[in-house]
């Protein structure tokens, strides 16, 4: 379609009522690289014109400014004017405004113009053919290019908005977010599009800046760094738990201990001994886990009951159904039980013969 084709069919758009913005309007800003306007009421004449240049793929002079066509294209004489041509008239008081529209045809004095912002919207109205400051058409103008999905992708990552994700063609969540990551550095108009504000912007921006705390791999608030602290804690609590799965029931066995020791010094009559030899028991215990602790992690130091070294591989060839081989600790307490329920019992007996009172 030519530009006066696409033109016509915006007959009727017109401003929104009161504060409210047309967006279709709103639109023919930002496609001429000023989406930095936030309401309709601002002079949208060139804006228009622009917009369906660009639209037909013809650059325009991507201005808000009327008079900037007086400079675009290459110059037509008013007789041999064509439908779809652009032109120029002063409006105001001063020497910058102007309007600017597309031509629809000339008669004897008037020229009858399609153009936007024309009673606040896109019609047809005639001026004074003596009015005209020139009439222009699109000869060696370049083509308007805006960039292709793939190529915004591309150049985003270049520049460091490595968030778009895979160079894939596609608008998706990752690939809007950059959009509209960018779009907030440089300054643009906050929209997930790709419209030739975006296309100058990508063509002139620099590399993102790397905050300093990125750079020293802490950035703040990092989801990264909380999920990471996050699956610490997590593998403290977890180590904590296994570590108190293994201990309990050494504690246990440790504690049923305890009470045979406490009733074998109770049969026999040492209590009061116990209470003076019980500390450095318990420190002769601690010390031969330790010890004990040390000559199993030694490697060849573990032997069978019949004094021969011990094959490591074939310890962990357990048969099926696999039995887990209960702790060192809880080994270590369980014997330590076993043999003072054994003197508990040789005691009582003795005290039964000698006191008859067991």
């Amino acid at each position: 379609m030519t530009p006066f084709e696409i033109a016509r069919g915006y007959i009727g758009t017109t401003e929104g009522t009161g504060p409210a913005n047309n967006p279709v309007i709103m639109e023919m800003y930002g496609s001429v690289g000023h989406d930095w306007v936030e309401h309709d009421s601002v002079a949208w004449c060139a804006a228009f014109v622009g917009h369906c240049l660009e639209k037909a793929g013809i650059r325009s002079t991507r201005k808000l400014t009327a008079r900037s066509y007086l400079d675009w294209g290459v110059p037509v004489e008013i007789a041999e004017a064509q439908p779809g041509d652009i032109a120029v008239i002063p409006r105001g008081t001063s020497s910058w405004q102007g309007h600017v529209f597309f031509i629809e045809r000339i008669e004897g004095a008037w020229v009858w113009g399609l153009g936007g912002n024309q009673s606040d919207a896109v019609n047809v109205k005639r001026y004074p053919v003596s009015k005209l400051l020139g009439v222009r058409r699109a000869g060696h103008v370049a083509a308007s290019a805006t960039l292709s999905v793939r190529e915004v992708q591309t150049r985003l990552k270049a520049l460091g908005y490595h968030e778009v994700g895979n160079i894939d063609g596609v608008i998706g969540p990752r690939t809007r977010a950059a959009i509209l990551a960018f779009r907030d550095d440089t300054d643009l108009a906050r929209v997930p599009i790709i419209d030739v504000a975006l296309s100058d912007a990508l063509e002139r921006a620099a590399p993102r800046a790397v905050a300093p705390e990125r750079a020293a791999g802490v950035p703040a608030e990092s989801r990264i760094v909380t999920a990471a602290n996050a699956q610490i804690g997590l593998g403290a609590i977890g180590a904590a738990g296994s570590v108190v799965s293994q201990i309990a029931p050494a504690i246990t066995e440790a504690e049923g201990a305890r009470d045979l020791a406490e009733r074998f010094a109770g049969l026999v009559g040492l209590e009061e001994a116990l209470a003076v030899v019980l500390p450095w028991l318990a420190a002769a215990v601690f010390l031969g886990v330790i010890v004990y602790a040390v000559k199993a992690r030694r490697p060849g130091s573990r032997t069978t009951a019949a004094g021969k070294p011990r094959d490591v591989a074939s310890r962990h060839a357990l048969p099926a159904p696999c039995r887990r081989e209960p702790g060192m600790i809880t080994t270590l307490f369980a014997g330590l039980g076993r043999r003072l329920a054994l003197w508990g019992a040789l005691a009582c007996a003795i005290r039964a013969v000698l006191l008859e009172d067991c």
